[in-house]
């Protein structure tokens, strides 16, 4: 997205998944964006607690979770937001950076020697195009872990939280039409996500030896089993 920003200043830009446009200077505003982006900006550190939370409520005996995230697709804010949700929950974070493929050694290492007994896996394309080896070195571990999108669930991982993907492109198209029809894209309000997939893997948690409370998964929208 910061690419496409400063590759132009005049060509409309539509965000579909941004965290946080304001603050990583997208927009100048929701309501008025001003220039030539708009779209849909999602909740970014809000979502990061609310994973973290819904980590807890799963395994709530957990105490130390890691957080391995990726700075050039989160800023510095993402952890410390973070971090002041785990202080409310009483959990000991622990801030793993994964900055390029080359660091996934390193950063499970560095989970393994901080006691981790959890994973919060941070948002961004980069994480997701790597989910494979986030999912597969918390089965080796034997560590329950939550993400942002559904897909690592379906390959092994725990849970799940974040912004319905196909809703968000779909409302994507509305932006596209209106530009088309000759709206400046300053002047579209930029929207936030109104629909959110909570999954969870039963199978996942058997062999976690976990059981998942029966209020939490009334409210999933996908059990897996």
């Amino acid at each position: 997205m910061h690419a496409a920003q400063h590759a132009t200043t005049k060509t409309p830009i539509i965000m579909c998944i941004a965290d946080d446009a304001v603050r990583q200077g997208f927009v100048a505003n929701l309501s008025r964006p001003g220039g030539n982006i708009t779209g849909m900006a999602s909740f970014g550190p809000e979502l990061a607690g609310k994973r973290l939370d819904l980590l807890r409520e799963a395994t709530p005996s957990v105490s130390r979770v890691a957080l391995l995230w990726n700075p050039p697709g989160a800023g510095l804010d993402y952890m410390k937001d973070t971090l002041m949700a785990a202080r409310s929950l009483g959990v000991t974070l622990q801030s793993v950076e994964v900055k390029t493929a080359n660091d996934f050694e390193s950063a499970f290492a560095s989970v393994l020697h901080g006691r981790a007994e959890a994973l919060l896996v941070g948002a961004g394309q980069f994480m997701f195009a790597h989910q494979q080896r986030f999912v597969a070195f918390a089965t080796k571990n034997r560590l329950p872990s939550i993400y942002a999108w559904k897909e690592p669930v379906s390959a092994g991982g725990l849970m799940a939280y974040g912004v319905n993907i196909p809703q968000v492109y779909r409302r994507a198209a509305y932006y596209v039409d209106k530009i088309l029809r000759g709206a400046k894209p300053g002047d579209l309000p930029v929207e936030r996500p109104t629909k959110f997939d909570l999954v969870v893997n039963l199978k996942t948690a058997k062999a976690l030896g976990l059981t998942i409370p029966p209020l939490l998964l009334a409210r999933a929208d996908q059990v897996i089993e």
